[in-house]
């Protein structure tokens, strides 16, 4: 097999005003990250070359996506149809010689082993002209057709609405990635015309025109899902679903206990180890790490954080960025984490909001405390030590300390530190007066019924 050089050329211009959005749409986010970046992501894995992502209506918000991926830019500033967009790649890709990939930015779930195989079959010893990336969609209307022989060489390519009945009964479908040589991707677009009824350059003509010149084309096929592509609200939501299903089954695969896969969602970056436990409705935004044994109950939601061995949230908890969790630490239902250490063995039960705090092992933090971390222009840390015990419905006001195995009182409003060992107590002093409840009721009740 020829090993020459790669390039992936990535069509970005077009304006998706199905998507009703002010933001482009191939940066909505499938898993928490543009679906741009993620194919940039999977060519990557090819170690390319170059790069050239092509942009033309909202420019501005895609080259700013993209600003630090290593990426060239093209612009299509007229969009004249998909083949006008790749010619405008050309001069990104001068002095290139190699195989180019070409791939369209709202269709993100294309893997690197796929694109492998296009650029594998582009090097086979019969060197076609161009590989197409085929595929059999459950409903084929929408889709040209590929007629091919039983070794994939492309006998014909035809739209939809220009098939024979016999042609449209084909359900091997062109999903409009390619694969050519540099040098003769960019000599047959010089030859694709115009004269169609939209005006417009298509990139699918290039096979038609090899053909005719005696050159063969070949297609490989892939899963209809794979490219999945997006225009809408609804297919941004089928294509993440694509994705979700993925990621469930390789998290499965990889040692972790899914009881409703379904439910689960990750981000495109959750790292889940062994023998973890992940109940239903669980939601990761990115940035998660998950270490073994660890067990996720229902209704958590869970971004930015590090959760240590062993350890148990939810459920209905809920951790923000920074948060991290030590081995067989525990927060229970209804507890908010944000910026906040929790040391090995360390447990907030229920009902607790801690911010900006450093919790040290074995700490017990009692229901309905908070850690005041916010004055309304600053933030402050709270430090718990080693073994400290912090009775319910406390209020740590930060910045304040609480030393090693100190008790606090519960109910208390803790405004400073607290020495290791002592016992902190703040709070109202507790009175009874005999009678008095039923002497306001009598005096009340009167007043109400008074004519």
């Amino acid at each position: 097999m020829t090993q020459r050089p790669i390039a992936a050329i990535i069509l970005a211009a077009g304006k998706g005003t199905r998507m009703k959005s002010d933001l482009h749409k191939v940066l909505h986010p499938i898993a928490g990250r543009p679906m741009l970046v993620h194919l940039i992501d999977s060519a990557a894995g090819l170690a390319p070359e170059r790069v050239v992502v092509v942009t033309g209506a909202g420019r501005e918000q895609v080259e700013a996506a993209v600003a630090d991926l290593g990426v060239a830019i093209a612009l299509q500033a007229e969009q004249k149809g998909t083949g006008h967009a790749v010619m405008e790649a050309r001069e990104a890709l001068a002095g290139f010689a190699g195989d180019v990939l070409i791939l369209y930015g709202d269709v993100p779930l294309v893997s690197t082993a796929t694109m492998q195989r296009m650029i594998a079959r582009l090097r086979a010893p019969d060197a076609p002209a161009v590989v197409v990336l085929g595929f059999r969609p459950d409903d084929t209307a929408a889709y040209g057709r590929v007629i091919a022989d039983d070794t994939g060489r492309i006998l014909k390519m035809v739209e939809h609405k220009d098939a024979t009945p016999d042609e449209r009964a084909e359900r091997l479908c062109n999903s409009g990635l390619m694969a050519a040589r540099s040098d003769r991707l960019f000599a047959l677009l010089d030859q694709v015309g115009c004269a169609n009824a939209a005006g417009e350059y298509y990139l699918v003509d290039i096979v038609n025109i090899a053909a005719a010149a005696g050159l063969a084309s070949a297609v490989i096929e892939t899963a209809a899902w794979e490219v999945a592509g997006v225009n809408s609200r609804a297919e941004l939501a089928a294509v993440d679903g694509y994705w979700q299903a993925g990621r469930r089954s390789r998290a499965m695969a990889e040692g972790a206990s899914l009881i409703a896969p379904e439910t689960v969602w990750f981000a495109f970056d959750t790292q889940i180890g062994r023998d973890v436990v992940i109940e239903p409705n669980v939601f990761f935004g990115p940035g998660v790490r998950v270490a073994d044994r660890a067990i996720i109950h229902a209704f958590s939601h869970i971004e930015g954080a590090t959760i240590g061995a062993g350890a148990e949230i939810g459920p209905f908890a809920r951790l923000r960025p920074g948060s991290v969790m030590g081995e067989k630490s525990k927060i229970g239902n209804f507890v908010e984490m944000k910026k906040t250490v929790l040391g090995a063995g360390a447990k907030a039960s229920h009902l607790t909001y801690l911010g900006d705090t450093i919790v040290g092992a074995g700490a017990n933090i009692g229901a309905g405390t908070i850690t005041c971390n916010y004055d309304g222009f600053f933030k402050y840390r709270t430090e718990i030590g080693a073994g400290a015990f912090i009775g319910s419905n406390s209020a740590l006001v930060a910045p304040v300390s609480i030393g090693d195995g100190a008790i606090i009182g519960a109910g208390s409003v803790i405004t400073g530190n607290v020495d290791a060992d002592a016992l902190a107590i703040a709070r109202g002093k507790q009175e009874a007066r005999p009678g008095w409840a039923a002497r306001f009721r009598a005096i009340m009740s009167a007043r109400k019924n008074k004519p």
